[in-house]
């Protein structure tokens, strides 16, 4: 179809379908114009624009019921009409409003909505759209007259009906669209922003809709969900845009205090005119605030996340136009926007954080008193309810909780001092926090965890900043306690710190029930007052100074390692006992109930309880953690603090109960890198001047300060031997102070010394004899290469040396030299190794002169009544040996003289004291070699050879809790360590016997199977020493038959041969034929096969 670009060609074109459209009203005709219309052009259209519409506007004008199909097609060409041509004329503006809403009204005679269908009513709908966008310029203003009133009441209500009762999806949200045309809050570009004269006069008249839009709006915001997200999402959408427009702040601000008079013509339109004073301002803030919890109740939870993101849109929305007018409506806002923080859907998240982040950056709570003290009510409410909260709902329901919580605080920022300053609010808030922290202190593994030895060095074990896993009452989710943590840090950022230190140190000291959390709390309060792991809105309004957090955290620090609460009763263990902890423990005990403060009132103690013990180990190791955080927060100002801080905590380093002394680890490992010392053992090192001055003079006074030990062995176990000299002289005071009161202190300087030794042995032991045992392996391989070597070239000398051997092995023999024993004792003091000739004329150096001087105590302790003496001396002995090995002239003395007492422990002792014993008697084996033999052989080897055999049987028929008993495990320790001591100090044959003998039975297969591995050590070690005898024993027990080499050889008969299958023939099998592996194999793999299984 040609276009007509000329008014007049199209003039022509549609008068006749006009005339005939005007002269029979038919569905024909209307189609028939429709189709001309799409062939004339948008300029030729807008000339004509009245000529077409006015066979339509008559069509639908005439009286009379008519067809539903002529209507729709009527409308519908009224819409195509409109969408090609601006309105530029009111009268013809507000006629064509006027007409299309009569299509939707009811009859005059019937109150109900027209029974139309759902095609008519959608292009009714369309058709008012176009119109409210095809008005050109300021002529769409002519709508919003005070005259138009009731006119556009009568489109308003049309819309909400069709909006709230139709239940076609999008006739509902074509209706809420076409509202928020009509309300002049389209999204679209084509509508001019109104001034705020025109803003202003739109409210004036909208707020007489403002009841009744948004009535309707919320039943529909809170309907069925079966109407889909995109109804809701519309209604919530045009909610907040009409409730903002006539509530918004800068209007009513603008309002005069009374009522403009109308002329004589509008007085009955005056009637229906709103005047928004502060009476009906806070009138109808009330009832919104009704409808808005209504509104975010049902949004907030809906499925939807598109839904949910709308809310925030409205609380943006209000909350930056309403902030004043609908403060009261902000305690639902504020909790709806904060809940939505950690909504599972990110765009909502996103779109949330950012709302709060504008909020805080245009300061609206900062600026508004009365905004903040609707959030510090919500505050004051949620912190009551709070402990019924997390002990009721779930981890989620917990997680939302918080998150409401935090939120809140964040939103307060600098105003969080309104909330601080009142002593109610303060109280419900600390209170809450306090019973929320609440510890789970029933765990027996607490207590039961006790550190045993010495740990390795901290550099390969200690992580910065590992806080040890706590476990609350009220809550298991890691989550809900990483917000707690924000809500201190918050509050420490935001809060006066002297404050909030002054009131939660009175917490801490009204009552043990609240010392743990509030001792959390204040190390989360310096973390979040330096800035340290704050997620905060805006930032403060004056950053705290470092001399305001050194003089808080000295305070906090004085009241932690304050004696009352530093010291606390962690084990029952006698070993660490005291007279001074038994008088401290009863004072303690008083303070830890929070009923009394007088330490000297002497009442009967109550009984420690796991309980007890386990609060007062999490109260320490809490108290450790702050002094990491406040080296954190301090950075190298905590130098200043080490002088009162580092001493109590190497205390607690060296704790015997495992958790103390692995967080005590890491406040050290936190401590160094606050103060840029690049190991734990710079930090020891650099400050150990004063350290050591503080051990020498607790250890003075050890009644009184018991634990200088702990520091001592801390600082050992972490430094390195630059820290001996500084020690000496501390070492020479313990052994004077052992020397006077050995009988009432013997065990806590035993601690000391130990702690000395092993660090001694780590430093200067350890290299020595691993050297040695190299040289002795070196030695032996090259004397078993030489036998085993078939071309060897020998020298006169050498000939001559094994023949004056062998005659003197000949009348040893024989018996000629009867004092030969006693010479032998004395020969290794006689010939000393070469390697020792020029140490034993050289001055020992300082480290092994000390381990001589502490061996000699240890001598006269052997026998001293206390069996936990007992043990540490043979602990102690140990090391002394091991660090002496290098200097034979002196350790062979020293083992001359503590030979009879170490006899005694081994055969007339403790069994506990036994094992122990038997294991420095291994070490003693392993340095002093053969000038051991004679002794061992005559003093200690019958009564070891008797107690196998004696306890063999018992072994035997006992069920598998044996292997627990202390029997067992004594003899465990004989067989895994005999066979050594027989390779080692070169024993003879009838000694050999005795062993073999002893420990022939434990090759029974009705042995425990660590004992009979035990025994096949034994054995394995004498194959080394005399393999002859050794397979000529285990021959005669069970002998494979064997054929001899050659036709010529006799064959050989032995006792074993033939013999039925016993409970000894498996290991000695095996035995045999590890022996046949070991002599066929080279010299160097025979060395490797008779080590001990």
């Amino acid at each position: 179809m040609a276009v007509f670009d000329t008014p007049q060609a199209a003039f022509g074109a549609l008068r006749p379908v006009c005339v005939q459209l005007t002269r029979a009203q038919t569905v024909e005709n209307v189609r028939l114009l429709q189709a001309h219309l799409a062939g004339v052009s948008g300029a030729a259209l807008q000339e004509l624009q009245e000529y077409v519409l006015f066979p339509l506007r008559f069509a639908l004008r005439l009286p009379g019921p008519k067809q539903e199909r002529l209507v729709q097609s009527l409308v519908q060409c009224i819409s195509s009409v409109l969408a090609a041509t601006c309105v530029k004329k009111q009268e013809l503006l507000q006629e064509l409003f006027s007409e299309l809403c009569t299509c939707l009204a009811p009859p005059p005679s019937s109150g109900k909505a027209a029974p139309l269908s759902e095609e008519l009513k959608l292009a009714v709908i369309q058709a008012l759209h176009t119109l409210m966008h095809s008005a050109y310029g300021d002529i769409i203003l002519s709508l919003y007259q005070p005259s138009t009133l009731p006119l556009l009441g009568f489109a308003v209500s049309l819309l909400l009906t069709l909006a709230e009762q139709e239940k076609a999806k999008q006739i509902k949200i074509s209706a809420l669209e076409c509202l928020q045309v009509l309300v002049l809050q389209c999204d679209c570009q084509e509508h001019r922003h109104l001034d705020e004269d025109e803003a202003q006069q739109c409210g004036d008249l909208f707020a007489s809709f403002l009841p009744g839009i948004s009535i309707t709006l919320s039943r529909v915001i809170a309907g069925d969900i079966k109407q889909g997200h995109k109804t809701t999402v519309s209604a919530i959408r045009l909610f907040y845009l009409i409730v903002g427009l006539v509530m918004a702040d800068k209007q009513l601000a603008r309002i005069p205090k009374s009522k403009e008079k109308l002329l004589v013509e509008h007085s009955r339109i005056s009637e229906l005119m709103i005047h928004r004073g502060p009476d009906w301002t806070k009138s109808t803030a009330e009832k919104l605030s009704l409808l808005l919890h209504k509104v975010v109740e049902s949004s907030s939870v809906h499925p939807h996340w598109k839904v949910r993101l709308e809310l925030v849109e409205l609380v943006h929305h209000l909350l930056r136009n309403c902030s004043q007018s609908l403060v009261d409506s902000f305690s639902h806002l504020l909790k709806a926007l904060v809940g939505l923080v950690n909504d599972e859907n990110s765009e909502v998240q996103s779109r949330c954080n950012e709302v709060l982040q504008g909020i805080a950056e245009q300061r609206i709570v900062a600026q508004s008193r009365a905004l903040a003290d609707v959030l510090s009510e919500n505050l004051h409410s949620l912190a009551t309810a709070l402990p019924r909260l997390m002990n009721s709902q779930d981890d989620m329901g917990k997680v939302s909780t918080l998150n409401l919580l935090l939120g809140y605080l964040k939103l307060l920022g600098p105003k969080i001092n309104i909330v601080l300053n009142s002593v109610s609010h303060l109280q419900r808030l600390s209170r809450a926090l306090v019973q929320v922290l609440e510890l789970d202190v029933t765990d027996v593994k607490i207590v039961e965890a006790r550190r045993s030895g010495p740990p390795g060095p901290l550099q390969q074990g200690v992580q910065k900043g590992r806080c040890q896993k706590k476990y609350f009452r009220f809550f298991t989710e890691e989550k809900v306690f990483q917000l707690l943590q924000q809500v201190c840090r918050v509050l420490g950022y935001y809060g006066n710190l002297y404050l909030l230190v002054d009131h939660f140190m009175g917490l801490y000291s009204e009552s043990g029930l609240y010392r743990k959390q509030a001792a959390m709390i204040l190390n989360e309060l310096l973390m979040g007052a330096a800035g340290v792991g704050v997620d905060f809105l805006q930032e403060r309004e004056v950053s705290l100074s470092m001399d305001d957090l050194k003089r808080s955290i000295t305070s906090i620090l004085d009241e932690y390692m304050d004696q009352a609460n530093w010291y606390l009763v962690t084990s029952i263990d006698t070993e660490e006992s005291s007279p001074e902890q038994s008088v401290q423990h009863l004072g303690l005990a008083v303070r830890a109930g929070g009923t009394s403060n007088n330490v000297l009132h002497l009442s009967p103690e109550p009984p420690v309880t796991t309980r007890t013990m386990n609060s007062n180990i999490w109260q320490i190791c809490i108290q450790l953690e702050g002094v990491g955080c406040f080296a954190a927060v301090l950075g190298k100002e905590f130098r200043l603090l080490l002088l009162s801080a580092l001493y109590p905590v190497l205390e607690k380093a060296g704790d015997r109960t495992l958790l103390i002394s692995e967080t005590a680890l890491g406040t050290l490992a936190d401590i160094c890198e606050a103060c840029g010392y690049s190991s734990v053992r710079c930090l020891i090192n650099e400050n150990s001047d004063y350290l050591v001055n503080g051990i020498s003079l607790n250890l003075r006074q050890l009644a009184c300060q018991p634990r200088a030990s702990q520091v001592l062995d801390t600082m050992l176990r972490h430094s390195d031997a630059s820290l001996l000299p500084l020690i000496e002289d501390v070492i020479q005071d313990v052994l004077s102070a052992l020397d006077q009161t050995y009988s009432s202190q013997a065990s806590t300087f035993l601690r000391v010394l130990h702690s000395v030794m092993t660090a001694l042995v780590q430093w200067f032991g350890m290299p020595s004899a691993q050297e040695h045992q190299q040289r002795q392996t070196d030695k032996r391989q090259s004397r078993t290469c030489s036998q085993g070597q078939q071309e060897v070239t020998l020298t006169s000398q050498e000939v001559e040396r094994f023949f004056l051997d062998y005659i003197s092995q000949k009348q040893i023999a024989e018996g000629d030299l009867p004092d030969l024993e006693e010479e032998a004792d004395e020969v290794p003091l006689a010939k000393p190794e070469p390697s020792s000739d020029t140490e034993g004329e050289a001055p020992m150096p300082s480290h092994a002169q000390l381990a001589k001087d502490v061996m000699e105590r240890c001598i006269h302790l052997l026998s001293d009544g206390s069996l936990r003496v007992r043990l540490k001396v043979l602990d102690v002995l140990e090391l002394c040996v091991t660090m002496l090995h290098p200097h034979g002239n002196h350790l062979l003395p020293m083992a001359h003289r503590v030979w009879p007492a170490l006899v005694t422990r081994l055969i007339n002792d403790d069994p506990l004291a036994v094992l122990r014993a038997f294991k420095v008697l291994c070490t003693l084996g392993q340095t002093c070699g053969d000038f051991l033999r004679q002794r061992f052989s005559k003093d200690v080897l019958p009564k070891l050879t008797s107690s196998l055999l004696s306890q063999a049987p018992v072994s035997a028929r006992a069920g598998p809790v044996y292997s627990h008993t202390l029997a067992f495990k004594l003899q465990l320790a004989v067989l895994q360590g005999l066979g050594s001591l027989c390779e080692k100090l070169d024993m003879g044959e009838s000694d050999l016997n005795k062993v073999a003998d002893a420990c022939l039975i434990y090759l029974s297969a009705k042995q425990p199977v660590k004992l009979q591995e035990a025994a096949q050590s034994v054995f394995l070690h004498l194959m080394q020493v005399d393999p002859d005898s050794t397979w000529l024993l285990l021959s005669e027990e069970c002998c494979p038959p064997c054929e001899p080499p050659h036709a010529s050889l006799r064959p050989v008969k032995l006792g074993g041969m033939g013999r039925p299958r016993s409970e000894l023939t498996d290991n000695v099998l095996l035995l045999l034929q590890r022996l046949q592996q070991q002599e066929g194999t080279a010299p160097s793999s025979s060395t490797q096969e008779a080590a001990p299984s």
